[in-house]
């Protein structure tokens, strides 16, 4: 191949692809059109999958949010429409009956599942905002970012501390967030109690899971404050990594049946909300994405190469004559056949690497766009390299092969016959 280290060589092409500017331009179109879509939707699909994850962080994504709803079935002599319930001791009957669970965290809310926010106070301003009763664990199911002080733990549940962990709404409306105002240690009031902050959390850019216009207290003084005893509003269960959601969701209506005697065969008894269901969906959908770009890229670029293909056909035809010269003066069929191909992978890369750096740009402008979108599921668009390399590969070895129907057309071509061909 010392073809490829002749000046003569290069100069030959560039003057080949300068002699035929609009159809060099045209035959690079498909291959960089290809590797354009493969680059920038491969970068979306990423971008998507970077932006659910952000959205997630901190989450338990194998959880399950379960609660008490009504009957819809006359059982064991109670009317249908009976409000079920579920209670703390359930925590312990689930976990023994279903080994499955990892942990269970119960939670009690105002401002949730429709009911109305709770009004609380402070030097003169009041306002609404949800109040979650919660237990420590609450924060391993959903893991908030605290920006002052620390979350609730076991010494607040035992002692019915009236301390809260407020979001950051609530930190600018009640305190001088301009000023950095430290709220740890200070109070305010809801329902004519006074609550201790001990803890300020932020929602991160993107959502998160958490709204930062609740106020988190300990379940047990929020059980107190509404006399609720130990009732609880939903379960928050999250099973073991290898467990079956679906199993420990179904198990777990069953057991709750079983105990507050309601019919096997009620659907309605007990809501629930199946996140690692509905999670594995949208993994499902993000892989089936990226599949997708890899295919359409795939059969795009190699619409492209087969068009170099075609266009160098109709070069060899039209430089018959000039071939013949070389062939004439002692040009061998090998040095034909490697100049049409060096030909094919020039055409090739060029529009390969042309396209790559135009989906690159393609993204980052995306990007630009998106990162101050907070509720919108997009960040940072990358491409896996060595999917994009091993594309460029592919596509040079398929514009070689290609390549080899003009290459060997040219070497077929006689001197003689090529001499009279005008």
């Amino acid at each position: 191949m010392n073809i490829i280290f002749k000046l003569d060589t290069w100069q030959e092409i560039y003057h080949s692809l300068r002699n035929n500017k609009l159809r060099t331009f045209l035959t690079m179109i498909g291959v960089g059109w290809g590797m354009f879509l493969f680059v920038s939707l491969l970068g979306a699909a990423k971008g998507m999958e970077n932006g659910f994850d952000k959205l997630f962080s901190g989450f338990a994504t194998n959880s399950i949010f379960m609660w008490a709803q009504n009957t819809s079935i006359p059982y064991d002599g109670f009317p249908k429409g009976r409000k079920t319930e579920i209670r703390l001791p359930d925590i312990d009957l689930l976990k023994k009956k279903i080994p499955e669970i990892d942990y269970i965290s119960p939670q009690n809310s105002r401002g949730n599942f429709g009911s109305p926010p709770e009004q609380m106070t402070r030097n003169g301003k009041t306002a609404s905002y949800t109040l979650t009763g919660d237990y420590p664990i609450g924060n391993k199911i959903s893991e908030k970012k605290l920006i002052y002080g620390r979350y609730l733990n076991d010494a607040d549940i035992s002692g019915n501390k009236n301390v809260a962990v407020i979001g950051e709404e609530v930190y600018k409306n009640f305190f001088d967030a301009k000023l950095n105002e430290n709220p740890i240690g200070k109070s305010f009031n809801i329902k004519g109690i006074f609550f201790q902050v001990i803890g300020v959390f932020k929602v991160p850019r993107g959502g998160g899971m958490n709204n930062d216009k609740t106020v988190f207290i300990p379940l047990s003084t929020y059980t107190k404050m509404y006399n609720d005893g130990d009732k609880v509003g939903f379960f928050a269960i999250v099973s073991k990594p290898d467990a079956d959601l679906n199993i420990v969701e179904d198990e777990a209506k069953s057991t709750l049946k079983e105990k507050y005697r309601v019919s096997p065969d009620d659907t309605n008894a007990f809501g629930s909300f199946n996140l690692g269901k509905e999670f594995g969906k949208l993994t499902g959908f993000l892989t089936g994405m990226q599949l997708l770009t890899i295919i359409v890229g795939t059969l795009t670029i190699l619409a492209g190469v087969i068009a170099i293909s075609n266009i160098l056909l109709i070069t060899v035809k039209e430089r018959t004559k000039e071939i013949g010269i070389r062939r004439a003066l002692g040009a061998k069929p090998s040095e034909v056949r490697n100049q049409i191909l060096l030909e094919s992978v020039v055409i090739t890369l060029t529009s390969g690497i042309l396209g790559f750096i135009f989906g690159i740009l393609l993204l980052m402008f995306i990007n630009f766009l998106t990162k101050d979108q907070d509720k919108f599921p997009f960040y940072n668009p990358t491409v896996d390299y060595g999917q994009v390399f091993g594309a460029m590969a592919i596509m040079v070895i398929l514009g070689l092969v290609i390549g080899m129907i003009p290459a060997q057309r040219a070497v077929k071509i006689r001197p003689i016959e090529a001499l009279r061909s005008e």
